[in-house]
């Protein structure tokens, strides 16, 4: 089977790490005794020389050096089955570049977390289903997550769940009266299942993530807060440390059976990430 297309790549982690560090190349460089020439071009996608380089750089960026350098070499999460009870997966793109919703859905009633700016498809996927649409939750404000709420709540008026802190980020805003707070450990009922609401910040400032504990193995929608093997780009870089502790002591302390489903890349398990991760402790 085709391997699974990551969202970030050894240049990716390297520049978030170091952006969110706020640090030059030169000075990262330094750190990790390599010429400033190669750590510019590791960061613009050029193949590492070896897997002391990576390491190397690693350990300058406070990132784990084993790990980094699997990322680097290849590694991939163990697949997860095809076909996930109670979850539907959306797909978008955005000038081509691809973007995943879900719907969570159980007993006729759905809950959309992300819009996969493709409201079109998940409208059609509610139809299709016939399922009663009971809110639109969001993990972040960003536009390849959100746009397309005016589309859904049009044909569904329901609740949207966001962050305080996000909701500036919007392109289009919903009524004040729609907009509700995910507060932490809240739930949100859909059928017979609870979504339970984990505040994450650090992609962004009011990032959330939504548990579900009732479907067979426990799963969470992290949106960009992680990626497999990666994890999304601190905005504003000051949230760097946040975003950090957000996925070390929230995310990663779930259950290591716990599957995860990001908005761009692969799923992957808590304990994965717990392996491979190079933001992981």
């Amino acid at each position: 089977c085709a391997l699974p297309i990551f969202e970030d790549e050894l240049s990716d982690i390297l520049k978030k790490a170091r952006n969110g560090q706020q640090r030059s190349v030169a000075d990262v460089a330094r750190a990790g005794g390599l010429p400033e020439a190669d750590l510019s071009e590791l960061e613009r996608g050029q193949p590492p020389r070896n897997r002391e380089q990576v390491q190397a750089v690693a350990r300058a960026l406070g990132l784990r050096a084993d790990q980094l350098a699997q990322v680097a070499e290849g590694w991939t999460p163990e697949a997860l089955p095809p076909a996930i009870p109670h979850v539907e997966t959306i797909l978008g793109s955005i000038g081509g570049y691809e973007v995943k919703g879900y719907i969570v859905h159980d007993r006729r009633e759905a809950v959309i977390v992300d819009t996969a700016y493709n409201a079109a498809a998940m409208l059609e996927m509610l139809a299709t289903r016939t399922l009663r649409l009971r809110a639109i939750c969001l993990t972040h404000g960003h536009s390849d997550h959100a746009d397309g709420i005016d589309a859904l709540l049009k044909a569904h008026p329901v609740p949207v769940y966001l962050g305080p802190d996000d909701v500036d980020l919007l392109s289009w805003r919903p009524s004040q009266d729609v907009l509700h707070v995910p507060k932490e450990d809240g739930t949100l009922q859909v059928g017979g299942l609870r979504l339970r609401f984990m505040p994450t910040p650090g992609h962004t400032p009011g990032g959330v993530c939504y548990r579900l504990e009732e479907a067979g193995e426990p799963m969470c929608f992290v949106g960009d807060t992680l990626f497999a093997g990666s994890i999304g780009r601190s905005n504003p870089a000051g949230l760097y440390q946040t975003h950090l502790d957000s996925v070390r002591h929230r995310v990663l302390a779930l259950s290591p059976n716990t599957r995860l489903f990001p908005g761009h890349g692969p799923a992957t398990t808590v304990h994965e990430e717990r392996l491979h991760n190079p933001f992981a402790t």
